[in-house]
């Protein structure tokens, strides 16, 4: 590919492919960051560290899916606006700087799956080495532990706008609700979870196994919760999962 930019995020599937990118390429390979509202703050420092640790350049671009209203409108196709102003961006970012070609962490569990965020790399003509190679999550994260990534077994990530159910407005002042709430629970030592916003209820997904934590810290997470503009807090017993917002779609 001779040169490269890695739409990297800072979770395992692109943290390995910038590793490999980097040892391949050398300085031919960078990272790049799209830093938005629905990118939380945490996130963003974790992907510098990681980045510097690796030893490869890592650039953040401010990117503006937020002030689209088609993004706003928060339909199912979300992903693909988000996706298309990142590439938009990215693009000539890329043949300005003299890189070839870009590359997202895409891995081979992927394939298949509903993501109008894949169409929208497609159109763009970005490639996903991860994919084309055939590796799945869990030799992703194999093969990232050997490579000594500090973040090889991190929780599945996505971006905040991915906790506002569909046809609920995207707001700036929404996801910086999400971000301070899922900080507040990370920081209690809930590693796995989501807070899904509807409206004055915030919705807790965690892992099965710390259901019952949760109900023991309830008073504190309520209070907690509250003070960032939630009303009510609700648990899902159900637990954490991935897309869980989607389960509305099954129906048509």
């Amino acid at each position: 590919m001779d040169s490269v930019i890695v739409a990297y995020s800072g979770g395992i599937d692109s943290t390995f492919l910038l590793k490999i990118a980097s040892e391949e390429l050398g300085e031919k390979a960078i990272a790049v960051t799209a830093v938005s509202p629905s990118l939380a703050h945490a996130e963003l420092e974790e992907a510098q560290a990681i980045a510097a640790t690796i030893g490869v350049r890592h650039v953040c671009l401010t990117t503006n899916e937020i002030e689209d209203p088609r993004y706003q409108a928060n339909t199912p196709q979300r992903c693909y606006f988000c996706k298309g102003n990142l590439y938009d961006v990215l693009l000539p970012y890329a043949r300005e700087n003299g890189y070839r070609t870009i590359l997202d962490g895409n891995n081979a569990d992927d394939v298949g799956d509903d993501r109008p965020g894949r169409v929208a790399a497609r159109e763009h003509g970005v490639r996903s080495p991860l994919e084309e190679a055939g590796l799945a999550k869990a030799e992703i994260r194999s093969l990232a532990r050997a490579a000594g990534l500090p973040n090889w077994n991190k929780p599945a990530a996505a971006c905040l706008s991915s906790r506002i159910p569909y046809g609920n407005r995207v707001t700036v002042e929404l996801l910086s609700q999400v971000e301070q709430a899922e900080g507040y629970l990370r920081a209690r030592g809930f590693r796995q979870l989501r807070v899904r916003h509807h409206g004055p209820v915030a919705r807790l997904e965690v892992e099965a196994s710390e259901l019952a934590r949760a109900l023991e810290l309830r008073t504190e997470i309520v209070a907690a919760l509250q003070q960032v503009g939630f009303t009510y807090v609700a648990l899902d017993l159900a637990g954490y999962r991935t897309g869980s917002l989607n389960e509305t779609l099954k129906d048509g």
